[in-house]
């Protein structure tokens, strides 16, 4: 990775395991995870040796990035991916799917490429599809994927035994943009000029009749114009001499066709200008961590042997994005309120950093979480957030009580010692003992003043000197008493000798 988040380079997104099947590289998952800003996912398509990957690396802004291989070799294997920093919009990513050539003969295996095809078409907000020369009818027959995409993607959990769900294609599929390497035929219709769209949607025309040759001549035209509602083409005169096309790479600008290098330009720019963030059904737009997930979801519907479901898959992805959203959520409160807590600590200031944390969690919870429309997994995290703060009100209470119970020790070890020395059993004890109790409990509160739990814990002890009080009351009273028999008998005594003296 780049400074700033963004790849130096690009990586493999999606290939075949050791088993051949599909799946998400993990490289490749953790560095979408990382990107939690809205992205503009553009794909290339086509057949191999065509030159998908140069315009990939100028929409990348790189002379180089994307493997251009210099053979008949088919170079990229898989999806590759590279994301960088959207240069026209702020605070968006743009993801660069480049994908494997479609119809390689090494390969041999027309339901991968099918496959490779739908999950471009499902992970993009626009689609560019390569090819050379012209668009003829030998170009739109090897666009038969196209064709395909009802039998392979559905837009609906369940479907009507009538209903013709190809409708929806239109409303969730991505912009659409041929690109024509190669070009070498005037834009001309009769003696008119014709821009390069309009080259397009002639191709595109539809014959009259209802003959099979009809029918299959019409069908990828029908589909292009049914499927993709937005529909752009270029046309890009041969980059440089045929010598120099082994070494694409290795050239300057200045080494490039001039008339090439405009067109390309012009593509670029329109990418940037017209290619919408990414969003699913319900219009929610997508970041790089939901991309990487709804890619995991596609391929594992893929590799159960399912057809990759729209629906299912938002419905999917919410319950990752929304579990993680509680996680993430959750973790920031509960740090936030390790950082700040210092227990025991004045109840007030505890809820106030509560309350900036709640606010925080729940912010983050609404940035990262998914389609959370009935607010579930929102009451999930506020429930959480309780539980924690709880817990936490809990652990001060404890504290706090700690505290006084080391602070009362302290304090009342001198009336402990007199007890333990009996000092308070002779007469006017308890009036002595009555009076260290006020006395020390003064001293207690003064130190514990701040403490909630301070009133609790002298309450409690002064609960447990009830009785040692009783029983010194009871013995002051008792040698109270002693001493006034005491000193009647004394009285008697000098009262009888003064009667007899007399």
């Amino acid at each position: 990775m780049a400074c700033g988040g963004f790849m130096s380079a690009p990586v493999c997104f999606i290939e075949n395991d050791e088993k051949g099947q599909l799946c998400v590289r993990k490289e490749a998952k953790d560095i979408l995870d990382g990107l939690n800003e809205p992205v503009v996912v553009v794909s290339v398509v086509g057949l191999y040796r065509t030159g998908k990957s140069y315009l990939m690396n100028r929409l990348a802004g790189q002379q180089s990035g994307f493997a251009l291989g210099s053979t008949i070799e088919s170079k990229t294997k898989g999806i590759w991916m590279w994301c960088v920093p959207h240069p026209n919009k702020e605070g968006h990513t743009l993801v660069l799917l480049d994908t494997e050539g479609l119809g390689d003969v090494e390969k041999g295996d027309e339901k991968h490429d099918t496959w490779i095809f739908c999950l471009a078409v499902l992970l993009s907000s626009s689609l560019v599809y390569n090819s050379l020369g012209v668009i003829d009818n030998t170009a739109l027959e090897k666009l038969h994927y196209v064709t395909e995409l009802t039998e392979n993607i559905r837009v609906k959990a369940e479907v009507g035994q009538h209903e013709d769900e190809s409708a929806d294609f239109i409303r969730v599929f991505p912009s659409f943009v041929w690109a024509v390497r190669d070009f070498t035929l005037q834009l001309k219709k009769g003696d008119k000029p014709i821009t390069s769209d309009d080259y397009l949607e002639g191709a595109l025309e539809l014959k009259q009749g209802s003959s099979p040759q009809t029918v299959q001549y019409n069908l990828p035209r029908s589909c292009l114009r049914n499927f993709f509602a937005v529909r752009k083409c270029f046309v890009f005169p041969r980059p440089a001499s045929m010598e120099s096309m082994w070494i694409m790479e290795e050239l300057t600008e200045k080494e490039l066709e001039s008339k090439f290098l405009e067109q390309a330009n012009t593509f670029c720019h329109y990418i940037y200008n017209n290619s919408k963030t990414k969003t699913v059904s319900g219009g929610r737009t997508i970041t790089g961590t939901a991309l990487g997930n709804l890619a995991e979801v596609y391929v594992e519907a893929i590799r159960s042997g399912n057809v990759p479901c729209l629906e299912n898959a938002v419905v999917s992805l919410a319950k990752i994005q929304n579990v993680r959203a509680v996680e993430e959520a959750l973790q920031l409160y509960v740090t936030e309120l390790f950082n700040l807590v210092q227990l025991p600590m004045n109840p007030e200031e505890l809820s106030k950093i509560h309350t900036v944390a709640e606010k925080k969690a729940v912010e983050v919870f609404i940035s990262v979480s998914f389609n959370d429309n009935d607010q579930i997994y929102q009451k999930e995290l506020m429930g959480k957030i309780y539980d924690e703060y709880q817990q936490m009100c809990q652990q001060n209470y404890d504290a706090s009580r700690m505290q006084c119970e080391e602070v009362l020790h302290d304090v009342f070890d001198t009336l402990e010692k007199g007890i333990s020395d009996r000092s308070y059993l002779k007469p006017g004890g308890s009036q002595k003992y009555i009076d260290m109790l006020r006395q020390l409990s003064e001293e207690y509160r003064a130190r514990t003043d701040s403490q909630i739990m301070s009133e609790a814990v002298l309450s409690k002890f002064l609960k447990t000197k009830e009785d040692i009080g009783n029983m010194i009351l009871q013995a002051d009273q008792s040698l109270n008493a002693a001493e006034q028999e005491k000193e009647g008998t004394i009285q008697i005594s000098c009262t009888l000798l003064y009667h007899s003296i007399n």
